[in-house]
């Protein structure tokens, strides 16, 4: 498995500007980055964000590149049935995945290894490489069987990372509380951030 990259993939859960700021941060400290993004996705960025994503896997790569200033050899988009990308195999695809945000839906068919689609099956290869893979649900309440796979999942060796801000960094606006959760997506990630303070280090 490539250590040197991280998948990507966007599911249609609400939380858009967490996808965003994350891929920002991965983009900035010069990860490649190989981007899944659901049709349902499209939807909520079309109702988050007033952004119309193109549907094509070539446009939509054209798409980010230009707004983050990036080549396509540094973010590739993959479309959800494109089973020679990279991420489809154990042998070519990166060691680190996250799920942001990620429907309760997408975390089913990862607890079960569906493999339907090729997010789904992303996923069930970096299980199955005992790579690390990142969950950041934001449904709420979440139901029993919700419960039951997020349990199934850690159990495989995820990290189920809510999308839940904390607020004793004070936070003065929205993109303070989406900070906070990136911040903890890159921390596990080992990657630098500064996005909000450390516990114990200045504020609070």
């Amino acid at each position: 498995m490539r250590n040197n990259s991280v998948t990507l993939a966007i599911t249609g859960a609400s939380g858009a500007p967490y996808a965003l700021r994350l891929l920002e941060n991965l983009i900035a400290q010069r990860q490649q980055v190989f981007l899944l993004m659901s049709s349902a996705a499209r939807v909520v960025f079309a109702t988050e964000e007033d952004m119309q994503i193109p549907a094509s896997p070539q446009a939509m790569t054209e798409f980010f590149c230009q707004r983050f200033k990036v080549s396509d050899d540094q973010l590739k988009v993959f479309g959800k049935e494109e089973w020679f990308s990279p991420v489809a195999s154990g042998s070519a695809a990166p060691g680190r995945m996250v799920v942001c945000p990620c429907s309760t839906g997408t975390l089913s068919a990862i607890a079960v290894g569906a493999s339907d689609n090729l997010i789904e099956r992303a996923a069930d290869v970096v299980l199955k490489e005992r790579g690390q893979l990142i969950l950041v649900p934001r449904e709420m309440p979440l139901s029993t069987i919700h419960l039951k796979n997020m349990l199934s999942l850690s159990e495989m060796g995820a990290t189920i990372m809510p999308a839940a801000p904390g607020f004793y960094h004070q936070p003065q606006s929205i993109d303070d509380l989406v900070d906070f959760v990136v911040a903890r997506i890159l921390d596990h990630l080992e990657l630098e951030q500064n996005l909000v303070p450390r516990w114990g280090y200045g504020k609070p």
